[in-house]
């Protein structure tokens, strides 16, 4: 053992004085059997909106060979004006040469589309990214479905401004409605906006006034006006937050009513926003008719005019008198109808189905009320007005229903003839139930959806009531006369109607 450790420290001084091993260049092969595999044969980018980039994608280029290989060129097809931008192994441009890849190893090109002009309807634009190697020549496909479109950026409308159907709508930095101004969007048409962008209304809007239909509209029907994110690939379909939703501004010169009829607002951080946090007079007013609003979140967006932060909501008020009929609200991470500061609300055959898959946990109640703004030692309180009839509260928490100090403004407070989901307001004779024991009110009894987020998993769900659902012919009318139709225009069941937004149909 004592001859052990002299000769240890022999050989690391050899070690020392070896020279240095250089890794060894890799063999290129130059075989024509040496071709390349794609992780796919074609890149395909949905409808795009003419002038608007899409998300980036990824290309995977791989050598399965032993060898490397050198691609003597890769480049796009067209040349020159060409939709698609390409960067390959981190180089932007529309050719590359002489790129090696090591054997078993990969390529990465990122492939972004920009559509030029076209055809108003969708066209197709195609072309190639090849590839020579070995004197083999391959092609990945690059596809995407362009369309043009109406482009509002930063806009004031002009008054009495129509937007038609034509053509699809893409707001950039907001437009705004003045305050002696009317906005009216026809029936199918579609409103697309751009990140943090928002319809800012300080006078009127009107969607969809003039359709009456005659026959039921579906889920896909072309007359309904359609709102979300100016992303159209499918990995947003249902991405909430994507915009900053559609906003009433209080104004001086307010007094009409806007109207929001047989629309679908989906995957903004409002849906609907009601801005007159110092309640002033007359109060913005809105009526939503037979609309849907879902995947709505505001992750505590921040308000610069009142240096005031809250959360989004599918209707969210500060002192606005909102009436919501016939109106579905779904996937709300805040709220689906919050009230804040006073304000008249009326909700008759409404439809609160607040699951909430695209969050990890909501916390909030779903409809919420309070006298005074969500604000740390709030100084100014208004008593809010709280009227609702033959409606369905329920999601995926205990307490889907919350009237903040509920006890100085419980006379202003109806509810009748609806199924609610409560933990809080539970028990009979307590001062904090604001009557929600009487009234023919349902407390806590699962209203029994044909396809939510707990029994169907492929993501298409469906609110309308089961057979067995015990909200089935508990409507009536209370003080207000039942709605002849429902959220798709089917007639309802004038004695005994369902509850919520859907009259479900005889077999």
């Amino acid at each position: 053992m004592r001859y052990l450790f002299p000769l240890l420290l022999l050989l690391s001084m050899l070690t020392v004085l070896l020279p240095g091993c250089e890794p060894k260049e890799e063999i290129i092969t130059t075989d024509p059997s040496a071709k390349l595999e794609f992780s796919t044969d074609t890149v395909t980018f949905d409808t795009v909106f003419v002038q608007t980039g899409t998300v980036t994608k990824r290309l995977w280029v791989f050598n399965r060979n032993k060898r490397a290989v050198r691609v003597e060129e890769i480049r796009l097809a067209a040349q020159q004006g060409t939709t698609y931008q390409v960067t390959i192994g981190g180089d932007a441009g529309p050719t590359a040469r002489n790129v090696e890849i090591r054997g078993n190893d990969s390529l990465l090109v990122l492939v972004k589309a920009t559509v030029q002009p076209g055809t108003d309807k969708p066209f197709l634009v195609e072309d190639q990214l090849l590839f020579r190697t070995n004197k083999n020549d391959q092609q990945v496909r690059l596809i995407a479905y362009g369309q043009n479109a109406y482009f509002h950026n930063a806009e004031v409308l002009p008054c009495n401004a129509v937007w038609r159907n034509d053509k699809p709508h893409v707001i950039y930095n907001s437009v705004l409605v003045d305050s002696t101004c009317t906005l009216t969007i026809e029936e199918g048409a579609r409103i697309y906006s751009h990140a943090g962008s928002a319809i800012i209304v300080k006078g009127t809007l009107r969607v969809n006034p003039a359709l009456a239909p005659t026959n039921e509209v579906k889920p896909d029907d072309k007359r309904i006006v359609r709102f979300a994110g100016d992303r159209l690939e499918k990995f947003y379909n249902d991405i909430p937050g994507q915009w900053s939703g559609i906003q009433f501004i209080a104004s001086t010169r307010n007094i009409r009513t806007n109207v929001l009829r047989y629309c679908e607002i989906k995957n903004a951080s409002f849906g609907v926003l009601v801005y007159n946090p110092n309640d002033s007079r007359p109060r913005p007013k809105v009526t939503v008719e037979n609309c849907v609003i879902q995947n709505i979140s505001g992750q505590g967006l921040t308000f610069a005019s009142g240096g005031q932060s809250f959360a989004g909501g599918g209707v969210l008020s500060f002192s606005g008198d909102v009436d919501v009929s016939n109106t579905m609200l779904t996937n709300c991470g805040e709220y689906a109808v919050a009230g804040f500061q006073g304000g008249a609300y009326n909700l008759q055959h409404c439809t609160v189905a607040n699951y909430t898959p695209q969050f990890v946990r909501r916390e909030t109640a779903s409809l919420t009320f309070s006298n005074a703004l969500p604000v740390d030692a709030p100084t100014y309180r208004v008593a809010p007005s709280v009227t609702m009839h033959n409606s369905i509260v329920w999601g995926s928490i205990e307490d889907e229903l919350l009237f903040v100090d509920g006890n100085a403004y419980a006379g202003s407070v109806n509810i009748s003839n609806s199924l609610l989901r409560t933990k809080g307001y539970n028990k009979t004779g307590s001062a904090t139930t604001l009557g929600l024991q009487g009234n023919n009110n349902l407390i806590n009894v699962d209203p029994k959806f044909k396809r939510t987020p707990l029994n169907a998993f492929d993501g298409k769900f469906d609110y309308r009531l089961d057979t067995l659902s015990a909200a089935s012919n508990k409507g009536g009318a209370i003080g207000l006369p039942v709605l002849n139709r429902d959220l798709r225009n089917v007639l309802r069941n004038l004695a005994t109607p369902d509850l919520g937004a859907y009259e479900r149909l005889n077999p």
